[in-house]
């Protein structure tokens, strides 16, 4: 049986067979990888435009229709995408009884018959050297950390992949920043090879909506849009916020006494000691909008660094004037200063500065200035370090903001970190992690912001 005879047995998560809902262009491509003239298929999409649903699809039919023993690789950047491509499969397999009756789905591989085996690779690369295969299926190599792990499960497998006559391999990808070594080690060559057959479709997915899109658009940085959702091989860099919009956000006259009765406050801390500023950020939320009501700055220098002590004192105060139930930190920066105003009665909240933290910080950022809905006021120093920051992108397709050369982001990290748990708490239902309201404005030298 031809791989492609093998199709309508693929069933969809809303009951419909793949090959009735599929698209021209998937049909295709899904053709020219399991029975194309060309061993090897580049296949660029945007997100959302069933990348992995198609890679399981056909990883599924190579399986199924085997005449004899083969192994197959499935080739992921970490567990929790390889997680992805089981679940895909067997979802596959759950929709079809036929799929079934020949295939088996285990813990990290697929069984099927005469032999036939799909082993799902992560990024750790124990004994992926010395392996044959006769089969790669490649999932989203353009959004991979460029780390000496992830390089050498390529090579490892891609170089075993010209030692097979009949290998065939498939990437299915995204787009992602043109110095990635996805675009230069592979799609640039492919482009040149007589082995390769390269799609590269523009465009978002044609099943997603112009509303979804738009939403999209507002919560990312457009070269980071223009990657994902356009498909365009695009370097994120240059200036993160539009000036225009930070204009339009200082809509305050000042800081805001507390109105405990009204609101419910949180509270971002970030802490620096010489070269950085220690900042405490203020902030509750009014429906949709989160406001700025206090930002307090402390700038300390080699020889003068910033009075951990008086941070501490001042954290205090501000508790006791806004009664903020959180206040965000960063457990590296904070730690001590943390646990004393925890046994002070002023709940601290360890954010984590991962990769993902930090794309969190800056897509909460980037969406409420894009939307309208962050209100500040004119603290000093706080539309110039917003002006100044930039996007940056990490080699996996992860983003965040970064300081210009000379500058500093430690008003927008603290601005941040409050706009983040005042967004959270807006969904908290659970009495265990109310925000506890109560208290007059703060008062004294406190109105002082920067220290």
């Amino acid at each position: 049986m031809r791989p492609r005879d093998a199709l309508p047995l693929l069933v969809l998560e809303d009951g419909r067979r793949w090959l009735d809902a599929a698209f021209p262009f998937q049909i295709e491509n899904m053709i020219a990888t399991l029975e194309g003239d060309r061993p090897y298929c580049w296949d660029g999409r945007a997100r959302g435009c069933s990348k992995t649903g198609d890679l399981a699809g056909a990883a599924a039919v190579v399986l199924w229709t085997a005449e004899r023993r083969l192994r197959a690789y499935w080739l992921a950047a970490d567990r929790d995408q390889a997680a992805l491509a089981l679940d895909a499969i067997g979802g596959y397999l759950d929709r079809s009884a036929q799929l079934r009756e020949r295939l088996t789905l285990q813990r990290d591989r697929v069984v099927g018959p005469r032999g036939a085996e799909l082993r799902i690779l992560a990024a750790d690369t124990a004994g992926s050297w010395g392996l044959l295969p006769d089969w790669l299926f490649v999932d989203e190599i353009a959004n991979w950390s460029a780390t000496e792990n992830t390089i050498r499960l390529w090579h490892a497998l891609s170089t075993a992949a010209a030692k097979r006559p009949d290998c065939r391999m498939v990437c299915l990808t995204t787009a992602s920043d043109p110095a990635h070594f996805s675009f230069t080690e592979i799609l640039e060559p492919a482009l040149k090879s007589s082995l390769w057959r390269v799609s590269e479709r523009r465009g978002p997915s044609p099943w997603m909506s112009e509303d979804r899109l738009e939403e999209q658009r507002q919560r990312l940085p457009e070269s980071v849009y223009r990657q994902l959702f356009e498909n365009e091989w695009t370097a994120a860099e240059g200036a993160f916020l539009d000036p225009g919009a930070i204009d339009r956000t200082f809509t305050l006259d000042g800081p805001a006494g507390a109105n405990r009765s009204a609101h419910r406050y949180v509270a971002g801390l970030d802490l620096g000691s010489v070269n950085d500023r220690t900042v405490l950020a203020v902030a509750h939320r009014e429906g949709p909008l989160v406001l700025l009501d206090w930002l307090a700055v402390w700038e300390g220098s080699r020889t003068s660094p910033v009075d951990f002590a008086a941070v501490e004192q001042s954290v205090l105060l501000a508790h006791e004037s806004y009664g903020f139930s959180r206040v965000a930190y960063d457990r590296w920066q904070a730690l001590d200063i943390a646990q004393r105003l925890t046994r002070q009665g002023v709940p601290a909240h360890e954010f984590t500065f991962s990769r993902a933290n930090k794309q969190k910080l800056a897509q909460t950022l980037l969406s409420l200035l894009n939307t309208g809905h962050l209100r500040l006021y004119p603290a000093p120093g706080l539309r110039e370090e917003l002006v100044g920051l930039r996007l940056v992108q990490a080699p996996d397709g992860s983003w965040a903001f970064d300081h210009r050369p000379g500058g500093h982001d430690d008003r927008a990290v603290a601005l941040s970190m409050a706009a983040v748990q005042a967004l959270e708490r807006a969904e908290r239902t659970s009495s265990r992690v109310r925000v506890i309201a109560g208290g007059e404005p703060i008062s004294g030298g406190l109105h002082s912001e920067v220290f």
